[in-house]
């Protein structure tokens, strides 16, 4: 909550720095904008913290980016003095400390961290701090939920805390199954863009998930495949007529690209796989890159990487992700995308592999996003994992799962033993999946 300081004027500037001005009065916070921000934060939405400067008094000019999660902790000792505030609480925890104990907390941080004196900590902790804590603090402890005696040492209502946060995320996470089963009974959406399954796209489907294909060979067709996805792709992107005259002096009417400029965004780690095959076809493509990782006690995705280029949002985006099964990484992704005011209908998220389930997800929460892939898969396992599915993309592909050897000259010169392991594939579809 400290963030959240209202920016002073010149006569505050003056009282501040003789310990003159009261920033423990509710009318030092700036509540208007901590209510927009934290309510953004509970829509799941990307929010800009603003970064206090205690030595100067002033707030500083770069802003903390903050990302929504399953859980937001929001601590103040203003944080239930704003009735607006309150109502976005979900559960109200009042931390009960000495007040010995806060006032030499008090001095160590004013001293040590905002370069104070210790006359004016002690000034202004007599003139302001214990008045307000009075009026001001105090009385707010029968809003709480939960009163904490004793502070951080209390470790069994801490334990009942925590116990009861997980409860919580495990009836939304009830609520979201039973969500997506519904989602798997309705027909595939419209926005939704299945590369034709051609002899060729299935001898190659053939090979990338047939687990005794080596990893070279799995690296060398899952690049022929990402080429004829992204080409698929771009089909969808928006072009205009034009006119251009031949080497004989001829008309001949075309169509050429209509926007301002392509970014491809990779999903790390396996998305980033794709990136050639966009490179390849997009001579002056704009590449960014998306860090999500799954949290292993919550099941929920966390974004913990991110660089975008600049002025993207006026980009059509191709979003890419090998493989998806929940849809839940893909969707974080795409809120992130439109955080930074790309367009929802820019957006083209291209994958490899989809289940049933992460394709209605994402176009559910996201109907304007065209979804493009070369195959959708029925149903997920016990571990979402997808059936009847192609494995870990990323540790094949990378060779972290230690089950093959490669080297730079198996990707760059193909053997025959690939070239007649497709052509078999090719010519034999009875052979393939689901034929």
């Amino acid at each position: 909550m400290d963030s959240f300081y209202k920016v002073l004027s010149p006569e505050e500037q003056t009282l501040a720095a003789s310990n003159d001005y009261n920033f423990d009065h509710p009318g030092a916070f700036d509540f208007e904008l901590l209510v927009a921000t934290v309510r953004k934060l509970k829509q799941g939405k990307s929010v800009k913290i603003p970064v206090y400067d205690f030595t100067t008094h002033k707030r500083q000019k770069d802003w903390k980016n903050v990302y929504g999660a399953s859980v937001i902790i929001f601590e103040g000792i203003m944080s239930f003095a704003d009735k607006e505030l309150l109502q976005l609480l979900d559960m109200k925890i009042f931390v009960d400390t000495d007040s010995d104990i806060r006032l030499v907390r008090r001095l160590r941080r004013d001293i040590t961290e905002r370069g104070r004196d210790i006359e004016g900590v002690i000034k202004q902790y007599n003139k302001f701090v214990k008045p307000a804590f009075e009026q001001y603090i105090e009385p707010t402890m029968r809003l709480a939920d939960i009163v904490v005696p004793r502070g951080g040492g209390n470790m069994v209502a801490i334990d009942l805390i925590v116990q009861h946060v997980h409860s919580q995320l495990e009836e939304v996470s009830h609520g979201t199954l039973r969500g997506w089963r519904h989602l798997q009974t309705q027909p595939l959406p419209q926005t939704l863009s299945v590369l034709e399954s051609t002899p060729q796209v299935r001898g190659l489907h053939t090979i990338i998930r047939n687990r005794e294909t080596s990893r070279d060979e799995f690296i060398f067709y899952s690049k022929r495949l990402m080429r004829l996805l992204i080409e698929r792709a771009l089909t969808f992107l928006p072009s205009q007529t034009c006119v251009v005259q031949t080497p004989q002096g001829h008309e001949y009417e075309g169509r050429r690209y209509d926007g301002k400029g392509i970014t491809g965004v990779s999903v790390l780690r396996a998305g980033e796989t794709m990136e050639p095959a966009l490179r390849a076809v997009c001579k002056d493509v704009r590449i960014g890159k998306i860090l999500i990782q799954t949290n292993v006690d919550s099941g929920e995705p966390e974004l913990h990487y991110l660089r975008l280029p600049k002025d993207i949002s006026e980009d059509h985006v191709i979003l890419m992700d090998s493989t998806v099964s929940t849809g839940a990484a893909a969707m974080m992704a795409v809120r992130v995308l439109l955080d930074h005011e790309v367009r929802e209908d820019q957006i083209v998220l291209v994958s490899l592999l989809m289940a049933e389930l992460g394709v209605h997800s994402v176009a559910y929460a996201f109907p304007k996003v065209k979804i493009i892939t070369t195959a959708v898969d029925k149903s997920l396992d016990d571990l979402l994992h997808v059936v009847p599915g192609i494995g870990d993309f990323g540790d094949r592909y990378f060779g972290t799962d230690g089950t093959d050897s490669w080297s730079e000259e198996d990707q760059e010169e193909p053997s025959r033993r690939h070239k007649s392991r497709l052509q078999k594939a090719e010519d034999a579809p009875v052979q393939t999946p689901g034929l």
